[in-house]
């Protein structure tokens, strides 16, 4: 097996890495401080055409496989996970079905501004009794004639401060539980339509979470997406795209970590010689290094199991498990190695430490995770 990239993706990467370093990673701390998104980063992003990498050239896409947006998104997180979170919603989830199932009308409205970068999206999942148990899911959606009367309050919803429309998961009939989930365009412009409180977070604190209720809000019936009780259906032809994509965050945010705390060994002197130099601090330097390098192969070989359609549930669960404890381990580690230094803020050190805390909980938790990797094992048994 070839585990090279092709020159193709290399050079993308290689392209995106400079975009990164030029205009995310210096202002990752002024992010972090600012605790709010930074859309301009979004709207540039637009410009240059990277928010329709996963979309067809026939649509003003890229065209780009999983494996090249992988790579895209580890980059964007390498430079600042708050602005890979972004991203990663306006590129996947926040319009996905918005590009499979929406009418002409509704694409001219709202997915092809947002692959320009000129109108924001974001999906509407969680509950605050609901966030695994989809089933639990108490938002509903009435169908009145041509219309749908839509009412319920999500939680947790990355971007909404800012979104111009939402894809919000909702019951058609709460009796038949996950069968009776279907996906619903709604506009911000819809009355009823309220943005609540901002969630203050411990990270990814330039990627803003907010909650949202929807008090009898009354739109068309073509803004069903797909059909009703298909939501779940619907859910799970991305879900392995969402872990894969996860885990490449983890990536990116290992990869920044783990370059920072290098470094700072080299630099840091004690007993008339460089930390790097002890036998325990390159201990940990090289655990570091080698679980990166196997979370980064399992993410990959996800990704190209997508690619050449091969079965990739459990690979893309078991990546972005793997992938997330090991970037929760390697912030970890890089803190220590910083030392006292590594609790102060003005060393970035503590914001890869709380940042890593977010990717536990995207894609899956990893006890719902170890669930669904047990059930492809064992057959459901």
């Amino acid at each position: 097996m070839d585990f090279r990239l092709t020159e193709e993706q290399q050079f993308f990467k290689d392209n995106v890495a400079k975009l990164v370093d030029k205009m995310i990673k210096p202002r990752a701390e002024e992010i972090d401080e600012k605790d709010e998104i930074t859309t301009d980063i979004i709207q540039e992003m637009g410009r240059l055409g990277y928010l329709g990498i996963r979309y067809p050239e026939s649509v003003g896409g890229m065209g780009a496989d999983m494996m090249t947006y992988a790579l895209f998104i580890e980059e964007i997180a390498r430079g600042s996970l708050s602005v890979g979170a972004n991203i990663a919603m306006q590129t996947l989830m926040g319009t996905d079905f918005i590009y499979r199932f929406g009418s002409d009308e509704i694409k001219e409205r709202c997915f092809f501004p947002a692959l320009r970068g000129e109108k924001l999206g974001t999906i509407a999942f969680t509950e605050p009794n609901a966030g695994s148990d989809l089933a639990n899911i108490h938002t509903v959606a009435r169908k009145e004639g041509d219309h749908y009367i839509v009412n319920g309050q999500k939680t947790w919803i990355t971007n909404a401060t800012v979104a111009d429309f939402a894809t919000v998961v909702a019951s058609t009939d709460r009796s038949k539980g996950l069968k009776g989930l279907g996906f619903f365009l709604i506009e911000r412009s819809t009355p009823g339509y309220n943005v609540g409180k901002k969630i203050h977070k411990l990270g990814t604190r330039g990627s803003e979470n907010t909650e949202l209720t929807f008090e009898d809000c009354k739109i068309p019936a073509e803004n069903l997406l797909g059909e009703e009780g298909k939501g779940v259906v619907y859910l799970g032809q991305i879900l392995a795209e969402i872990r894969i994509m996860t885990g490449a965050l983890a990536l990116g945010l290992a990869k920044t970590a783990f370059d920072d705390g290098l470094q700072y060994s080299k630099e840091r002197t004690a007993f008339g010689r460089p930390i790097a130099k002890f036998q325990l601090i390159a201990a940990k330097l090289t655990e570091m290094y080698m679980n990166y390098e196997a979370a980064k192969l399992m993410v990959y070989h996800a990704a190209w199991l997508k690619d050449n359609d091969l079965p990739h549930s459990k690979e893309a669960a078991s990546a972005k498990m793997f992938a997330v404890e090991m970037a929760c381990k390697v912030v970890d580690e890089v803190t220590r190695i910083y030392g006292a230094y590594g609790f102060a803020m003005e060393y970035p050190a503590q914001r890869y430490f709380r940042d890593a805390r977010f990717l536990l909980y995207g894609g899956g938790t990893h006890e719902i995770l170890k669930t669904v990797i047990a059930r492809e094992l064992t057959g459901r048994l």
